[in-house]
């Protein structure tokens, strides 16, 4: 009988990204502290809360694996997180016009009976196009991502906002590398087809 998974966020994209194997898996509220550390960088961040929130709910899944992932987007070291506001939505568009972003996602998938930890890092970078304040107030009225780091959401309108994108999976862009967890899922034994 194949281990349960569980997947430590309450993110609806994640949710939504992991429905798409066909897997049966529940969902837990990780309730962690997403603070950066004094002195660490963006990508460290990333990788150490999509741990941190697995090991968050271990307890509660003995014999499961847990599938945790954070993102940060950043432009020189600067870190661009959920607006949470149509003001700060339209300052993040103003300052993401024109630039590269690195989507940085850190994914894990921990063993919670041997604690043992798989943890990766998916980069993807986006180049916004250069955007007029008309194109942002008009994209943000009628899909406003307050909820979504760099105030765009790609896999929906956001898409018209963006120059190009490179990586190595799409979904990492959304929140959930899917190429990374199903090669994960096989090393420990999951059969996603």
């Amino acid at each position: 009988m194949p281990p349960k998974i569980i997947l430590a966020s309450t993110s609806p994209y994640r949710r939504e990204l992991l429905s798409r194997l066909g897997l049966p898996f529940d969902v837990a509220n990780p309730e962690t502290d997403e603070s950066q550390l004094p002195g660490e960088a963006p990508e460290a961040m990333a990788l150490r809360l999509s741990e941190k929130k697995a090991r968050a709910v271990a307890k509660d899944f003995p014999g499961a694996l847990i599938i945790g992932s954070d993102q940060v987007a950043t432009v020189n070291g600067k870190i661009y997180g959920k607006p949470g506001s149509h003001q700060r939505a339209v300052a993040q568009l103003k300052e993401l016009s024109g630039k590269t972003v690195n989507f940085f996602t850190g994914l894990c998938l921990l063993d919670s009976n041997s604690g043992e930890a798989d943890v990766r890092g998916v980069p993807t970078l986006v180049r916004f196009r250069e955007l007029s304040d008309s194109e942002i107030e008009n994209y943000l009225r009628r899909e406003p991502a307050y909820n979504c780091a760099g105030s765009a959401k790609s896999e929906g309108l956001g898409i018209a906002l963006l120059a190009s994108m490179q990586g190595d999976d799409p979904n990492a862009l959304v929140g959930l590398p899917l190429i990374a967890l199903c090669d994960m899922l096989r090393k420990r034994g999951v059969e996603v087809l």
